[in-house]
């Protein structure tokens, strides 16, 4: 397909999505979403199998049959994330609440009670944008970043989309961000950032879900010029009792500042204690764990191996 009409075919896709999954009874949109998860886990393109090849790091003792099963579970998991990002927007702060918790309130709140804002770095787990909106309603003005995306329209979409239920965005790569981010958290703002994909080239190197990986400095870097704390945070789904899914926000205790080092050295161990924390919030639930695309030092391509 040309790559015009291509464009042009995605983007009324994500429109009529946009536009139409709202227009469904809620229990028949996630039915289809459900039924699109596995036809795509069935057709067992490239994307499903850099899927399970990303989750058997996350699950090392299972069987390829196990890993098979796990990998038709997060796809699921997935398409109910879009399900969901569909519906958000008519969402109001009484869906929000009664749909997400916190499973340690009391540390959340120590976390907040101090002057100034907070950092977060997540992984692709759960539900980001969920995660963003209640807490935009309950702890803090959240500000974060997004990849640019093709098709533009997609992309303008993507931005009123994350505006509409509060989050404000800047793009990856705007001159200046990471001042920017720096006075948003300053300010008393929360600026939480997907950290497990490095997409600037220069991530740190880490050993992550047991092997070598980079990850996005941002999170590190931006916590420490801010002086705020550097707090993980991953996110899964959980069955509500009355039927329906919510999404429950697993806070991990707040990485620690070394107390010498350069600030390139500082920001590292900063890093690796993200990868840490957010590795053991992937093991807990991989099911949840979004990522379809190469993370891992072991998958690049050998003629593109990052020095």
């Amino acid at each position: 397909m040309p790559a015009d009409l291509r464009d042009r075919f995605i983007t009324a896709v994500y429109l009529l999505a946009w536009r139409g999954v709202r227009l469904l009874p809620e229990r028949l949109a996630y039915g289809l979403f459900t039924l699109a998860a596995d036809y795509v886990w069935w057709r067992n393109g490239t994307g499903v199998q850099r899927l399970q090849a990303n989750l058997a790091r996350a699950v090392p003792a299972a069987t390829p049959d196990q890993r098979r099963r796990l990998s038709r579970r997060a796809m699921r998991s997935y398409l109910r994330y879009w399900c969901d990002a569909f519906l958000l927007p008519g969402w109001d702060s009484g869906r929000l609440a009664r749909t997400t918790r916190v499973d340690d309130p009391e540390r959340l709140k120590q976390i907040f009670s101090q002057d100034g804002g907070v950092v977060a770095a997540l992984a692709h787990h759960g539900n980001w944008d969920q995660a963003g909106a209640w807490a935009g309603m309950h702890l803090a003005k959240v500000t974060t970043v997004a990849e640019r995306l093709r098709p533009e329209a997609v992309y303008q979409e993507f931005l009123a989309y994350r505006r509409s239920i509060g989050i404000e965005i800047y793009p990856l790569g705007e001159p200046h961000l990471v001042s920017k981010l720096v006075r948003r958290v300053r300010a008393g703002g929360f600026v939480p950032l997907l950290a497990e994909r490095d997409l600037s080239g220069n991530g740190v190197p880490v050993i992550f879900l047991g092997e070598p990986s980079r990850m996005a400095p941002g999170p590190a870097a931006i916590a420490l010029a801010a002086k705020a704390p550097l707090m993980p945070v991953t996110t899964y789904y959980e069955r509500l009792p009355g039927g329906g899914h919510g999404l429950v926000l697993q806070i991990h205790e707040p990485v620690p500042v070394p107390s010498s080092g350069s600030n390139a050295e500082k920001i590292a161990a900063m890093t690796q204690s993200c990868a840490d924390a957010l590795s053991e919030g992937i093991r807990q639930h991989p099911e949840d764990w979004h990522m379809l695309q190469v993370v891992f030092d072991a998958d690049l391509d050998p003629t593109r191996v990052r020095k």
